[in-house]
């Protein structure tokens, strides 16, 4: 899981990485810095050509952080990418972006095929992250290294 416990404002995340826990899915992505600031300017996906500029930028600092060895900076791109996927579909579904209403009922799905295609761009880049084998090595790796720890 997620550490939510720690002093977000007061660390740099490349200065210890050993402190970044990778959590499930998007957890901390707008947390972790400097990450957060490095990233979160290029992510949009109000159309499906901004959202495919949007993505490849992203992808491109993924490629960055992979060639420096940064694994922190490479699972942050990659929390990013997801979570276009994941806020596309959501706008996909539902065009004010919220689910749910006030009384908890769920509101009716109004199909966007404009977001969907943004969110299948991203998609296409979280799918090639995750069969990355160097990202699936130093994912491994830093589990193994750094959350015993705690």
């Amino acid at each position: 899981m997620f550490n939510y416990d720690l002093d977000f404002d007061s660390i740099n995340f490349r200065e210890q990485p050993e402190l970044y826990d990778i959590g499930r899915g998007e957890q901390g992505v707008l947390l972790v810095q400097p990450y957060k600031s490095e990233i979160l300017p290029h992510w949009r996906f109000k159309t499906p050509e901004i959202a495919q500029d949007s993505a490849e930028k992203i992808y491109d600092l993924y490629l960055n952080y992979k060639k420096e060895h940064d694994f922190v900076g490479m699972d942050m791109t990659r929390k990013f990418i997801q979570m276009g996927y994941t806020r596309a579909m959501r706008y996909a579904h539902h065009k004010s972006g919220k689910k749910y209403a006030e009384n908890g009922s769920v509101y009716l799905n109004n199909e966007s095929p404009e977001k969907r295609e943004s969110a299948l761009i991203f998609k296409g880049y979280w799918d090639k992250i995750r069969a990355d084998e160097e990202y699936l090595a130093m994912k491994k790796e830093h589990k193994e290294k750094h959350s015993k720890k705690r």
